[in-house]
């Protein structure tokens, strides 16, 4: 069955149900509250909400202050603007303060499509990771995305969050959804190669490891929802059992999960790393699977990029 509730929807329905015993949880948005899936926890919770309007530095900062004052703040905004226009708030009232702040970044990666690179970020795991203090994750379906809020309700350190606009496909089940924090999932076991991925790369990731076991090539999936801190452990333990590493992100090629985990690999457990992600240019105009099929992030084109690094070794 076709799922269609977006993580963004699983997040707010999260706040809802934590905000009817909890007061000092605080939603603030950008404009977004329909984008972000806010719409509903607005009109639950009109005193526990703040409305910007196109403002983000203002939303990060009024966050910061909120958490200083004890509240637990949530703010969402769009990626692309939540990680380049209000950076430098992310960095110095979020971070370098230890607020507890969480940032959604919502419609991330190339979810906006059509609108171009003005309105696409695939430069914020690198940006948001580089800031100390800053927790980065990105869940890969509504049920993780659950799990993921549910503990981050429960501690007081500053994390961006980012999510898509469109629903994805089910990776996990409600009632069978493992996860521990900050620690990676592993969906798939196998020798010849470990795909290591993060977001909406999850699930193409785990249909291409269905073709290649088609063709007698065994390969290991680990959901990486936590990029920064990033389970090393996980990383060195499949990758010393594999012949290859393959990384898959929604994201530039530079300082994502790709870089992370040949960093790992490179000194502790030498292998070949090769990192599926978007181009080092604006990408083409159309919807997020179109994107993924021109630019060979969907299975068969993850499947083709291991068969053909498995042949050159």
């Amino acid at each position: 069955m076709t799922n269609r509730i977006p993580n963004r929807k699983a997040i707010c329905d999260v706040l809802l149900e934590s905000a009817e015993t909890d007061k000092d949880i605080v939603v603030l948005c950008s404009d977004s509250r329909g984008s972000a899936s806010l719409a509903d926890f607005a009109a639950a919770y009109p005193k526990q909400f703040v409305e910007t309007g196109i403002a983000e530095q203002d939303l990060v900062s009024i966050a910061a202050g909120l958490a200083h004052c004890g509240k637990k703040a949530f703010a969402a905004s769009p990626a692309c603007f939540l990680s380049t226009r209000s950076y430098e708030q992310c960095k110095v009232d979020v971070a370098y303060s230890n607020t507890n702040v969480k940032l959604i970044g919502i419609s991330g990666g190339i979810s906006y499509g059509a609108l171009g690179m003005s309105h696409h970020s695939a430069q914020d795991i690198a940006a948001m990771s580089a800031v100390p203090n800053m927790r980065v994750y990105l869940p890969s379906d509504r049920f993780q995305t659950r799990k993921l809020i549910e503990a981050l309700l429960q501690d007081e350190k500053p994390a961006y969050i980012r999510v898509g606009r469109n629903p994805v496909e089910d990776i996990y089940q409600e009632e069978n959804c493992p996860f521990e924090m900050d620690r990676a999932t592993v969906l798939r076991e196998g020798k010849d190669a470990v795909l290591i991925a993060c977001g909406e790369m999850v699930r193409p990731s785990c249909e291409a490891a269905v073709l290649l076991e088609e063709d007698g090539i065994q390969v290991a999936v680990l959901d990486m929802y936590c990029v920064k801190p990033i389970d090393r452990e996980a990383v060195i333990r499949a990758a010393s059992s594999a012949k290859i590493v393959v990384t898959v992100e929604e994201h530039a090629p530079f300082g994502g999960l790709g870089a992370m985990v040949s960093q790992i690999v490179a000194s502790a457990c030498p292998r070949r790393v090769v990192n599926i992600a978007l181009p080092d240019a604006p990408v083409i105009t159309g919807n997020s699977q179109e994107v993924f099929d021109h630019y060979g992030m969907n299975a068969a084109g993850i499947a083709k990029t291991v068969k053909d690094v498995l042949m050159d070794e």
